[in-house]
């Protein structure tokens, strides 16, 4: 061998050593930034994600999305939106719908995803024996496999239910019939809905016209009982405009955008121009409340909120739609740990981040309403140290 050979591989297997280290220096970066965090101090245990950028898959048939303001994970990791279509469509993204050129045209309004983001089935809109709220808001998928939508059009005082195939099965109050937050038949521009399995009782966030959570017989729509902010009667008068160095409101400001009950049985109620998360008893009884980015003014600060999936559900991630962020909430404590997104179009920003979710394995999703129009995935990774303003949630490097 000559000298020259014999150099040149010493150098190949010095540079492939020198890659090797490179790439477990690049492997470990991230957690030695954590334990640099956590000994200054400045990180905290939580939750880690990290966007899936590629999920969900492309739709069929040119079909966009329009505003997308309702989230919900089935019991077989299924993920069911729904959203605006067409009609938060500008007329340049519909061009085939319109006739004028090839593409494109809304999807229809409600669309069910498997865990591998292949669509699975598609329906919704106008049909026979109901009718259908003139602007969507909220899904929810029962124990028994019931789809619920609710509205908040100007009109919208009623809510639907239909099987996971579109087939109607009933509908509770009627287009144009709200007689505020007292009526015990109609409804006030419904955010949100969420079957309790143990009770069969539908909880509703009632709503953006009304200021109360009723709470409804699910198989007959009978209403059985409603509260407003801190258990109180509901007032329909108007609160002024939000000042957060002033007292809280002892009603629910507008609107009343979310309702979903922990494992240990308490009612978690989004007042969303109030920057606020208040707790209940199942009864209407209040037991405490806290507030989140309490100087949000305009659309507030707390749009929707879910569970972490241990037994405990030792945490909530609440939407911010208005700072572009995902809080992490201790829900013993109803204290911010930390939050991550950040304003935005790429993967893991927001524009408008409206809704959220959570499936059997802890991870997370997001829809955006506005110009977001998009249904996000974060993939649970386990519980790490984390920066308490973590920003957009990009892939890391492999």
């Amino acid at each position: 061998m000559t000298a020259t050979k014999a150099w040149s591989k010493r150098n190949l297997r010095i540079g492939g050593a020198f890659v090797l280290a490179l790439a477990a220096l690049g492997a470990c970066q991230s957690v030695f930034d954590r334990q640099a965090d956590s000994a200054a101090g400045t990180g905290v245990i939580a939750p880690v994600f990290e966007v899936d950028p590629l999920w969900p898959k492309p739709l069929p048939h040119h079909w966009l999305l329009g505003m997308t303001i309702g989230i919900w994970v089935d019991e077989q990791d299924h993920v069911w939106i729904i959203h605006r279509t067409s009609a938060t469509l500008h007329e340049n993204e519909r061009a085939l719908e319109l006739g004028v050129g090839e593409c494109c045209r809304g999807a229809p309004p409600v669309l069910e995803f498997d865990p591998e983001g292949n669509l699975v089935r598609a329906w919704g809109g106008p049909g026979q024996g109901y009718e259908w709220p003139g602007s969507n808001h909220g899904i929810h998928i029962d124990h028994k496999g019931y789809v619920w939508i609710g509205g908040n059009g100007p009109k919208d005082a009623h809510i639907l239910k239909f099987t996971k195939d579109g087939k109607f099965v009933m509908q509770v109050g009627a287009l144009g019939k709200n007689g505020g937050s007292n009526d015990p038949n109609n409804f006030g521009r419904v955010a949100k809905i969420w079957v309790d399995p143990q009770t069969n009782e539908a909880y509703v966030a009632d709503g953006y016209q009304n200021r109360r959570v009723a709470v409804l017989d699910a198989d007959t729509g009978k209403m059985k009982r409603y509260w407003g902010a801190y258990g109180n009667r509901p007032d329909d008068k108007d609160l002024g405009k939000y000042d957060p160095k002033a007292p809280a409101p002892q009603q629910f400001r507008n609107p009343v955008h979310c309702v979903e009950r922990s494992n240990d049985n308490l009612i978690y109620v989004c007042d969303r121009q109030a920057d606020r998360i208040q707790v209940f008893t199942p009864d209407g009884k209040f037991v405490k409340e806290a507030h989140y980015a309490r100087e949000t003014l305009g659309s507030g600060s707390t749009w929707d909120l879910a569970f972490s999936k241990d037994p405990q559900q030792r945490f909530i991630f609440l939407a911010d739609g208005t700072n572009e962020k995902v809080r992490v909430i201790l829900r013993e404590t109803l204290t911010e740990i930390t939050n991550f997104g950040d304003g935005g179009r790429q993967p893991g920003q927001f524009y408008g981040v409206h809704s959220i979710a959570v499936d059997s394995k802890g991870n997370l999703y997001t829809t955006e309403t506005y110009e977001g129009k998009r249904l996000q995935k974060f993939v649970y990774k386990g519980m790490g140290t984390v920066a308490r303003e973590q920003g957009v949630l990009w892939p890391r490097a492999r």
